[in-house]
């Protein structure tokens, strides 16, 4: 079985349901510097063009209010890579504590000198990274497992992604969430190349191969640059791409109840993803779309929800 990492994790941007990137990219000239792929390094590019843990754990704060009627301290993240989301959480509450886990040593090594190397001690105290296999993996029970960035992909073998969730669904303490995404639409079955011209730079989504009989993808993470350099290859992934009933099905097939899925609302003067997402039972049949799935623990047999005294059920 192929281990995780999640030092390669791809892009939340499609075609024509784009998530919006936050303002903020380090500029691309700044006091006589330029970018070039040789004065670049790949894992900040990474993080400027794909990542977004404030509104990631903004989308978590609001989820838990909604759900259960309050907010949640602790959170693992499963393929953390640098650890971001982990350092983003403990930083927004003084009772935050997070656990990284990612199999790639470098990456967490990048991670600590780049997030958390200077963090006061107050901040950092509260967060654990751990180089170690998600599979195998024993931390204390938390409220919140995320598994961000399509990376849990990575288990091509229904039986094995099956066991990942059972392993999720265990370590999570009662009424505890989990928190995934998944992306689709038409073209995500196609072998096309996906531009975005950033500040500085330009990121380029590469599905590279796509196998529709096995579901199988590979994809990549290529760099470009104004002085007509490239960072080729700087990620790779090879993945089955899963559609959100397979996701839901194995959920349930590994405990967990109440699946929602959270769909992107649409930008109706752009055609886009406008960045809000919420429950529903029914999505636009579009050529891109990124999604969350949120999937409940029992307790006692039961959901614990507080919304206004009843059960929440999906709307759009």
């Amino acid at each position: 079985m192929a281990k995780p990492s999640n030092s390669t994790k791809p892009t939340k941007s499609r075609a024509t349901k784009s998530r919006t990137k936050k303002p903020g990219a380090a500029r691309g000239k700044r006091a006589g510097y330029w970018r070039t792929a040789a004065n670049s390094d790949r894992h900040e590019l990474y993080e400027l063009a794909v990542q977004e843990v404030v509104s990631e754990c903004d989308f978590i704060d609001k989820t838990w209010r909604k759900l259960r009627g309050r907010l949640a301290s602790t959170l693992r993240e499963d393929f953390c890579g640098t650890a971001k989301a982990c350092t983003e959480w403990a930083r927004r509450r003084k009772d935050n504590h997070a656990v990284g886990v990612d199999l790639d040593e470098s990456v967490i090594l990048w991670g600590e000198h780049r997030h958390r190397s200077n963090l006061p001690e107050s901040i950092s105290s509260r967060i654990t990274i751990l180089q170690a296999d998600v599979m195998a993996v024993e931390t204390p029970k938390v409220e919140t497992i995320v598994a961000m960035n399509f990376s849990y992909f990575i288990f091509k073998k229904r039986e094995t992604l099956v066991k990942y969730f059972r392993r999720v669904h265990e370590s999570l303490a009662d009424d505890g969430l989990f928190f995934c995404d998944a992306y689709g639409g038409s073209e995500a079955h196609s072998e096309v190349e996906e531009e975005r011209h950033l500040d500085g730079f330009t990121y380029v989504w590469d599905q590279n191969k796509y196998n529709p009989i096995t579901g199988d993808v590979v994809n990549h993470i290529h760099f470009r640059f104004p002085d007509g350099s490239e960072m080729k290859r700087a990620f790779t992934y090879e993945w089955r791409l899963y559609s959100l009933p397979e996701i839901q099905d194995m959920l349930r097939e590994a405990g967990f109840e109440n699946v929602t899925i959270y769909w992107e609302g649409t930008n109706h003067k752009t055609g886009e993803g406008n960045g809000v997402f919420k429950p529903s039972t029914k999505g636009e049949a579009c050529a891109g779309w990124i999604a969350y799935l949120v999937a409940e623990k029992k307790t006692g047999g039961r959901i614990a929800r507080k919304v206004g005294g009843t059960a929440n059920r999906a709307r759009r």
